[in-house]
Order: C-alpha cells, then structure tokens, then sequence
C-alpha cells in the first residue's frame, strides 16, 4: 500500500529523470563551418585575395541562400571590406544583408585581423576592433558578440576584458600550452568564466571556451592554387566526395572523433569548428558533400545529432543550461609550447625591425588623431580638407590594424608578406606626417637672419600631462642656438656624430599642446653671446679591453651622475659596474653584456628554432670579445657608449649600448626625465643561426621571479618553471613594454619601446632577446619562405628605472606612456617671409590626473546615427554608406592606470569634469558613454550572466554609472577604461 501510495508522484519524477539521462546521453554536434583566412603569412593580402579569399565570400554567400539550414560565420574585415567595397555585386549585397537578418551569417571578432595576444599592445588591439566594429555597424547595424582567437600562439589576460568591454557575451581561445589543456580536458575544465583583471575582477569577466582539438572536418574543396584558382574547378587534395559507399567510413570517423572529445566537457553540447586555413572558396563543393553527411548522421546514428550553427547558436545552447560554471583568475596562458621540444617563444623577437616600426606608427597614428581633432574643435582657423584629412587617417589606422594579425607583428611570415606591411605602413605614416605638417607648419615661417642654413621645430605632445623631455635632432652644424617663440633661449647641448651632429633640446609642453623652437647656426645667432643657452659636449675615451674568464669588482671606476643616480663604470672591462639611487640611498650592483643563443639546426634533433620556436641547444655564450668606452659629457645629457667587438682586432662593432642620463632637477616637471636612464642598443648583423640577447645581472634577491606585462595593460608574475624539458624558451615571456624584478627593498624596471621576448634565467638577472636570425634544412620552411635570414642591425631603446618599490611603482605606468607616446618632432626651413610669431592655431591645453591616460582622442568620422533604432531606420531605408562623414563627433577613450591594490592616493577612482577637461577644444552639450569600439550605447548593453561558484552577478559593465545625457562629470575606477562619444555646440 505504501508503495503504491507514492507512484502518482513518483512517476514523474521517474520519468524526468530518465528523460534528463537520455539527454544527457544525447550528444549534440554544433558544426560552425568557417575559413581561416591569415592578413598575410605565405601569401600578401592581395595574393590571397586573388587565389581564394573573395571566392571565399562570394560562394560561402551564394550556398547559404541556396537551403536555409546552412550556417557560416566570417572573421577577418580586412578581406571582406575589400570584396565588399570592391568586388561584391548589388545582388550579393543583398543577400548579405538576409543572411545576417536570418542570423545564418554571422560576424565574430569583428576587427580587421584576428590579432596576436602577445606581442600586441592594447591601444592597438582596440584600434584593429574598433576599425572593423564600425564598418560592421555602419554598413549592416550588426555589433559581434563572440570572439574567434583560434590561432593566436598563446592567449593573453587582457584580451577578455577588451571582449567584454566591447560587449561580447563569450569567448573562444584555442592554443594554449600541451599538458594545462591536457589536464583541463581531463577535469572538463576547458570552460570557465574569466576574470582578465584583478582590478575589475566580476565587473568584466567573460565566458571563456577552449578549443579542444581543432576539429577542421573534411576537405573537400581542397587546397587553393596561387596566384589565380584554376578554370577547370579542380584543386589539389581534394577528399573525395561522399557517395554511398563511403559515407559510412565518414561518418564513422566524425562520430567517434566527437564521442572521444564529449566526455572532457560538462554539457554534451559539442562545438565542431569546420574548416581551417584557406577553406570554403569553394563553397558548392563543401557544403553539398557536407549535408549529406549531416543528413546520414541526423537519420541513422543513435545518440548523436548534427546541425549547422553559427557561434551564437551554440553559446545559446549553453547558456540557457543555467549550469555553475568555475572561475579562472587573471593568469594568461603565456607562454605556450605544443610539445615538450616546442616552445613558441622565438616569435616574442622575431623581425624586430618590424617590431619597432608597428609601434612607432601606431604613436605617430595616436599624435595625428588628436592633433586633427584639436584643429578640428572649435573652428578649424584656416582651410584644410576634412575629407583628405581623414582619408590620411584611415590609411594608417587600417596599416596599424594589418599588422597586429597573428603572423603579422609576430614575425613569423615570408618576406613578400614583411615587404607588404612596411610598405603600408610607410605610406600610412607618410600621409599622417603630412597632414601633421599641414596643421601646424604652414604659415608659421619664421625669419632665418642674413645666412641661410636653419630650422623651426614644431614638438608636439600627444599626451594629457605636462611633459619634461630631450627631444634630439640631426643638423649639418656643430655649433647652434635655439629659441622658443619669444625669443628666449632654450637649454640645448650639441655633441658630434659620424657623419653629422645631435642637437639635444630641454622642452616642457603642456598637455596635446605644442611648442615651436628657431634653430640657427651659432654664426647666424645674436651678438649677446649671454642668451645662447647651447653648450657643447666634450668625449672621453678609454682604452678598449678584452673580456676575461673571471673577474672582481673593480676599484677604477668612473662615475656619471645627475640628481637622482649615479652610474659607475669599470675601467678594468668597459663593462656597468653599478648605479647608485639617490631616493633609497642603496647601490645597485649592475653588469651588463651581450650573449647569444646558438640555434640548433640539425635536422636530426627533436626541434629546431624558427620564426616561431625557440629551441636553445645549452645556455647563452658571451658574444663579444672586447669592449670600448666613451663618455660623452655635457651639461644638459651625458651619454655613455659602450662598443662590442667579436675580437680585440675585430674593425667593426657587432654590438652598442648608449647611455644616456640627463641632467635636470628632480622636481615635479623633471621627476620621469630624472628618474630614468635611457638605454639604445644596437645588435648585429649577426652570424647565421644565432639568437642575441642583453643580460642584465645584479644582486638583487629575486628569486627569480619576473615580472612581465601583458599588452602594456596588466603586469604578470613570472615563477620561474623547472620543466625537464627545453627549460630555458619555456622560461621566456613577452615583453610588450615593460618588464622587472625586485627585492624587498629595490625594483628594476625596464620599459621598451616595442615587443620583446624576456627572461629571468637566474636569481638577480633579467635577459632581453632584441634579434635573431635563423637558417634551417627543414624544407617546410624553406619552401614557405619562413626561414627568418634577418641580416639586419636591429635597434631597440629602453629606459630603466631603479629606486624602492613604492616610487618606482607610481612612476612605472606613467613613464611607460611618456616612452610610447614621445613628443613629435616636425622640422621646417628657416625663411626670411614671416616674423617670429606664434601662429594662427595654438590649443588650450588638455591636462588630466596623473592617474588618468588618454587614450584617445579622435574624430573617427563614422556617419551612422548614435541612436540605434534611428540607425537600423536608416538601413532599411537603404541610405548604406556614401554618406558625408560626421565630423561633429569626438571619440574619447580614458584609461585609469592604476591596479585597486596600489598607491593610495594614485589606485583611487578620479572624477573628472569633461567640460571643463576639454573646454580648449569647445563648450561640451552632450556626453554618451559608448562600447569600448563605440557602437553600444552602455544603458542598453546587457550581456549574459552566468552563474559562478561565487555568485557574484557584475557581468554588464562599469560599477561607474554612466552619465546622465549631457552631464561632463564622470567617475573612472582602478584599471577601468571608458569610452565617450562628446558632443560640442558648434559654432
């Protein structure tokens, strides 16, 4: 009776839970068909344009519209901006736009590239998302909201909180290191929401997937033939087409592919990513051979079912699971190896030439921004084309974009692909230093005097603080004196160089403000000798001495000094010996010198170093053989130069360091000129497989334990790993700006001007690898160009900042910017058409917090309406592009610098006044806080939650409040970075 007094309520129990276990036994695959499509890596842009990637689009386009079960989704802007703009017919137009309203195409990412994690810098991740986020918006209404980074070679912590701020509800990451996928597979953690920073921490996780294997399925398209498809519709290694006599074998591979890979997830939701490099451009081909097998799947085999999906459908399917899902911290997953022998670490250095250009076009794209929107604002005072303007622009922020591609930036493709990102970005910045020049240069001649022979420069700074710096320039004279526009002296020093003479200049500018200088020849100068601040540099020279076994502490030293260091230098070997630091009253012992990696190129070994591994065969060799010293010593700056040669009779260095201290006072203008000595080195060419890098040893305790940021956002602690295998690449880390280690009492930081690899191979060292070059037998390479035969000399310039923790901490971020974003130097001819005056166009300036970074500020030129039904009204009324760009817009982008737990006056949240932060530029009406790529209003972003182990439910966005309409002041929390769209009363 008791039983069967229960069986009305326990039938249905019994029944959902046998139902939950079929599901649950049920595997549903989610198919994603995709082409991965490389800006360049073998093949240039155009190459792949021409042999596969239109075909790509208009095939891919064509099938969906053929049977409405299909899916696909598309990655990389560059290509498709260009069929778009230059081969896509008005039919193919329209059928692009009914796909993506029936939601069976869909955009992911969304930039011009799927960028590197690495070697990128955050100010240029943004910009390559932003460039693609607005053509997508502009041209169809459509904001991405998943991430597609399957090829990155590594995955940074800032990438997912620049999804999320760009309203992405999830995100897909794939190469991560062999055995942490390993165990994650093995403990189903491959999914996990992630906290990128540890400042935002819930306020801007994002749900994160890791590709397991990259299932590519079947080729049946095969693989593309360079330079043009072949007119037969027969290309190499193509599968051979599914008939009833092997459909069961594909099938059979697929399934038990999907049934191995099912158990290492929670849910038995399978993603299926199909397609790899270069695929789907011909569509017809694939996706008829593709349905069969769907359709054999869905109609014959038990348990599991197939359909097409795009990245939406799949992540829906997840989410509303409303499952507990773990949280991962703020650790990358950097480095990466894929095997034991296989760390992909080379690629941090590779192309370092290549390197140091991306960055300083991506500073001089960041001067020109903010110098044409100051013009711009109010009133522009004279005429310039605002059309030709931004015409300028765009060509660099698309150059800017191309690069940060995977193989881009990374170095690790042919050298026609190398020749074609130089090219872009050459002419990219020529256009923007024109237009520079145009705005400030023109009609502000200033009189020469009786001879001819000098210049006026214009020095501009494109950052939101007064700057005190050295701005160095070459003349063909030995003796000058400079003048700001009063006529008053400028401090400066000449000292002479092989072939001409370095002019070094004192200047202080307010905040994006400029500052113009009169140059003459001393002869050309006024009589009254007592207004000539220009003094000139006197060089000490010693004798060169060979490197020795062993050696002690010197007692010959020589000593360069200003107020806030001293450097001391050995006699006996040329070499640093140590630095005093004024500020903690401790000495340093600090060596410096040159040591290189021999590459392993035996085809016989394990591995072999390339563009992208680096495979070392034992510990780094001195490289050099002896050393020269000059002091070069001057009122205003004293360079210490240190030249390497393979041998003590060897003619020509192979190796430089210079040194550079400047002597100002450590007040609140002077502190970053102060505090920092700047390092240039010069390495190379160097000898065939070899790998060069610059050991700085000291006897600080740190346990070697690095530090090393990630993207120039967020720093990660590096705990040295004892691998058994290949130990020394699995140690290295990128550098994208800044690096250090410390001890209980002292940090040593180094910032770079660009990406680098790094390394702390023992307690106290820090060691950069700044070139390589690499020659190998593996005929892969060869016949793919990748081969990395750099024979260049590379340059790279460091500043290195000492002193106790808390100091150097605060001036970490902020001298990090001053490097990146050094004053702009435009040069013109002195004339005798035009008085000494101070120009028709000079800006209020735009001074921020300290703690506060602008990270942008930018008339973009986008004509789509801010109000997104007005937007999507005027779509469908089929007003798409040729519209007049909207120029009554300004883009503002700030970025607090502080991590929460830091400095307690600077990691405090700032609230600033917008109006009265920008009242140079123009009266502020209106203030709207955007996306991080401005095409979200932030009151109408609502991204998914996901439920967490701690339930901490801030998925959205800022803790800040956005503004009220109109309203100038706005709050900016530790780490956060807020985009603003400012409106001003036009006159």
């Amino acid at each position: 009776m008791g039983l069967l007094r229960w069986l009305p309520l326990l039938g249905p129990l019994v029944l959902r839970w046998l139902l939950g276990a079929q599901a649950a036994d049920h595997i549903r695959i989610f198919v994603v068909p995709h082409s991965h499509m490389d800006v360049g890596w073998i093949h240039t842009v155009q190459e792949s344009m021409q042999a596969y990637a239109a075909n790509v689009y208009t095939s891919v386009v064509e099938e969906l519209a053929r049977k409405k079960k299909r899916r696909f989704i598309l990655v990389e802007q560059e290509f498709f901006r260009l069929w778009w703009d230059g081969l896509a017919s008005d039919k193919q137009k329209r059928q692009v736009h009914q796909l993506l309203a029936e939601r069976r195409l869909e955009f992911v990412i969304g930039g011009q590239v799927m960028h590197d994690e690495a070697v990128t810098h955050i100010d240029d991740q943004i910009l390559q998302l932003t460039e693609g986020h607005g053509f997508l918006y502009e041209t169809f209404g459509i904001r991405p909201q998943f991430s597609w980074q399957v090829d990155p070679f590594g995955a940074s912590a800032t990438t997912p909180t620049l999804f999320a701020l760009a309203g992405f509800d999830a995100h897909i990451i794939s190469r991560i290191d062999y055995d942490q996928k390993d165990n994650m597979q093995a403990m189903k953690g491959l999914q996990f929401l992630w906290r990128g920073s540890p400042s935002l921490s819930a306020q801007q996780e994002i749900f994160t997937h890791v590709m397991d294997k990259y299932g590519r399925g079947f080729n049946w398209d095969g693989s593309p033939v360079f330079p043009t498809p072949p007119r037969n519709g027969i290309y190499p290694d193509m599968d051979p087409p599914v008939t009833s006599g092997n459909i069961k074998l594909y099938v059979k591979d697929l399934v038990g592919n999907v049934k191995e890979r099912a158990p290492w997830f929670r849910t038995p939701h399978v993603l299926w990513p199909w397609g790899c490099d270069e695929q789907f451009f011909n569509a017809p081909v694939q996706l008829s051979n593709m349905d069969l097998l769907l359709d054999h799947i869905n109609t014959n085999v038990g348990g599991v079912s197939a359909e097409y999906a795009t990245l939406s459908d799949y992540f829906h399917a997840l989410h509303v699971l409303n499952l507990t899902w773990p949280v991962r911290d703020h650790q990358d997953f950097l480095p990466y190896s894929s095997e034991a022998f296989e760390a992909w670490t080379g690629f941090y250095s590779s192309h370092s030439g290549l390197k140091g250009l991306a960055r300083r076009a991506s500073a001089l794209l960041y001067a020109g921004e903010s110098m044409f929107t100051r013009f711009m604002w109010p009133a522009p005072l004279r005429p310039l084309d605002p059309a030709w303007a931004l015409q300028q622009l765009r060509q660099l922020r698309w150059a800017v974009s191309e690069v940060q591609h995977h193989d881009g930036i990374t170095g690790t493709h042919t050298p026609e692909v190398t020749e074609m990102y130089v090219e872009n970005l050459h002419a990219g910045m020529q256009g923007v230093q024109k237009l520079m020049a145009s705005i400030v240069l023109d009609r502000t001649r200033v009189h020469s005097g009786p001879q001819p022979g000098g210049h006026f420069a214009v020095v501009y700074n494109p950052l939101a603080w007064t700057v005190t710096t050295i701005v160095t320039l070459t003349v063909g004279f030995s003796s000058a004196s400079v003048t700001d526009e009063s006529g008053q002296p400028v401090p400066a020093q000449v000292q002479g160089m092989p072939s001409a003479y370095h002019l070094h200049v004192l200047t202080t500018i307010p905040g994006v403000s400029y500052h113009r200088y009169s140059i003459r020849p001393t002869e050309e100068a006024q009589e009254d000798t007592e207004k000539t601040a220009t003094t000139k540099a006197i060089t000490l020279r010693f004798r060169l001495r060979p490197r020795r076994r062993t050696e002690a502490r010197s007692s010959r030293l020589v000593s360069v000094k200003n107020d806030c260091y001293t450097v001391f230098m050995d006699l006996n070997t040329n070499l640093m010996h140590s630095i005093w630091e004024k500020q903690s009253n401790r000495t340093v012992y600090m060596t410096q010198e040159f040591m290189e990696y021999h590459v392993n190129f035996n085809l016989g070994e394990p591995n072999l170093s390339d563009n992208y591994l680096f495979t070392p065969e034992e510990a780094a060799e001195p490289s050099w053989g002896a050393v020269r010293l000059e002091i070069v010593e001057g009122e205003l700056v004293t360079e210490i130069r240190q030249y390497f040669y393979s041998t003590v009779t060897a003619k020509y260095h192979s190796y430089a360091i210079f040194s550079r201290v400047a002597h100002v006072p450590q007040d609140s203008h002077g502190e970053l000129l102060c505090r920092r000595i700047e390092q240039e080195y010069q390495v190379g060419p160097l000898n065939m497989n070899r790998e060069a890098i610059l050991r700085t040893s000291t006897d600080l305790n740190s346990q070697q334990v690095l530090y090393s940021d990630n993207n120039g956002y967020q720093m990660q602690r590096r705990l040295f790993q004892h691998h058994e295998k290949n130990k020394i690449a699995r140690n290295y880390y990128p550098m994208v700006q800044s690096a250090f280690i410390e001890d209980s009492g002292s940090r040593l930081v180094l910032l770079s001007e660009q990406a680098h690899g790094v390394s702390s191979q023992e307690d106290g060292q820090v060691e950069v690898m700044l070139h390589r070059r690499l020659w190998n037998g593996h005929m892969g390479a060869i016949e793919r160009g990748l081969t990395l035969n750099d024979t260049s000399t590379a340059r790279s310039l460091f500043w290195l900042l000492l002193g106790p923790r808390p100091g150097i901490a605060d001036l970490h971020p902020r001298s990090g910017l001053a490097l990146q974003h050094r004053p702009i130097v435009l040069l013109g001819e002195l004339t005798e058409t035009a008085p000494n005056s101070p120009g028709p166009w000079k800006p209020e300036a735009v001074v921020l917090p300290p703690s506060l970074h602008l990270q942008i500020l930018s008339i973009p030129g986008w004509n789509y309406s801010s109000n997104h039904t007005q937007h999507l009204q005027s779509l469908q009324k089929g007003h798409r592009g040729g519209a007049k760009a909207h120029l009554h817009r300004v883009l503002l982008r700030l970025h607090h610098l502080y991590e929460a737990e830091g400095d307690s006056v600077l990691s405090q949240p700032v609230t600033v006044n917008l109006k009265a932060v920008l009242r140079g530029l123009g009266s502020v009406v209106a203030v709207e806080e955007r996306s991080l790529t401005g095409t979200w209003d932030v009151n109408t972003l609502h991204r998914w939650s996901w439920r967490t182990q701690d339930d901490r439910q801030h998925r959205g966005g800022s803790d800040s409040p956005s503004p009220p309409q109109g309203s100038p002041n706005v709050t900016i929390r530790p780490k956060e970075i807020r985009t603003f769209f400012i409106h001003f009363r036009e006159e």
